[in-house]
C-alpha cells in the first residue's frame, strides 16, 4: 500500500528572499504533488464496503473478545480450538476428510467404529468410565416355545388261566359204576392293544444374530488427540 511523500517543501519557499526564483510556486510542482496524492489515495481501501486484495493483516484480538473488531484467521483458529479441545469428538455425516484438514488444526484419529455413544453414568458399572465399551449386537435371546408329546409303544401281552377242569364220564354195568376225570391248564393267546404314541420336540424361534441393534444412522467420528 503506497504512502504519500511530499516532494516540494513549500514552507521553505517562504523563507527565500524576494526576487529569488525558487520562491515562486510553479504549476508543475503543484501537479506533481497532486498526482502523488492521487496515487496514494487510489491504493487505500474505502471505509465503506472495502474490497481488499493480497494478504491483508490485522491485530489479533484476545481470546473471548466480543466486539465489532475484525476477527483474524488466528483468532478464528484459536476460537475453534477452544470449541474442540483435546479429547473432543468431531462428527460428520458426509465428508471423509480428516478434521485437521477441515478445521485447520489438531491431530485427529478415527473413533468409535461400529459403536454408538452413551452418556457417562457414575452410578452404573457399565457406563461409569469414559471410553468404556460393552454390549453385543448378537446377544439377544429370541422368545420361542417348544411343543412335546409322549411316546408309548405296547408290544402286546398274554394272560394265563390256571385251574382244574373236570370232565366226568360214568360207565355202569354189572352193578359197578366207573367215573373218569380230566384235569388241565388253559392259556389265552397273546393280544396287543394296538396303541402306539410317538414323541416329537419341535424347535421354534429365529437366530439372534444382528437382532439386538437399536435404530441407528451411520456417521464418521474422529477424536482429537493433540
Amino acid at each position: 500500500m503506497a504512502d504519500y511523500n511530499k516532494s516540494t517543501n513549500f514552507t521553505a519557499k517562504d523563507t527565500l528572499p524576494t526576487g529569488n526564483a525558487g520562491k515562486i510556486v510553479k504549476g508543475a510542482e503543484i501537479d506533481t504533488e497532486l498526482t502523488a496524492v492521487s496515487n496514494a489515495i487510489a491504493s487505500k481501501a474505502d471505509i465503506n464496503s472495502a474490497g481488499l486484495t493480497g494478504t491483508p493483516t490485522a491485530p489479533t484480538a484476545s481470546a473471548g473478545t466480543n466486539t465489532t473488531q475484525l476477527a483474524t484467521t488466528a483468532f478464528v483458529t484459536a476460537a475453534l480450538g477452544a470449541i474442540y479441545p483435546i479429547g473432543s469428538i468431531y462428527i460428520n455425516a458426509t465428508s471423509a476428510s480428516n478434521p485437521s484438514t477441515l478445521l485447520g488444526f489438531g491431530t485427529w484419529t478415527a473413533f468409535g467404529a461400529g459403536r454408538v455413544m452413551v452418556g457417562l453414568d457414575g452410578s452404573d458399572a457399565l457406563f461409569d468410565t469414559a471410553e468404556e465399551t460393552g454390549g453385543s449386537k448378537d446377544s439377544v435371546v429370541v422368545s420361542h416355545t417348544h411343543t412335546a408329546s409322549s411316546s408309548v409303544s405296547d408290544p402286546g401281552h398274554s394272560h394265563t388261566f390256571s385251574g382244574t377242569l373236570s370232565k366226568t364220564d360214568t360207565v355202569s354195568g354189572g352193578g359197578i359204576t366207573i367215573k373218569t376225570r380230566e384235569d388241565g391248564t388253559t392259556t389265552t393267546s397273546a393280544v396287543g392293544t394296538g396303541i402306539s404314541v410317538s414323541t416329537t420336540v419341535n424347535a421354534t424361534g429365529s437366530s439372534g444374530t444382528n437382532a439386538n441393534v437399536q435404530p441407528f444412522i451411520v456417521v464418521r467420528m474422529w477424536k482429537r488427540t493433540a
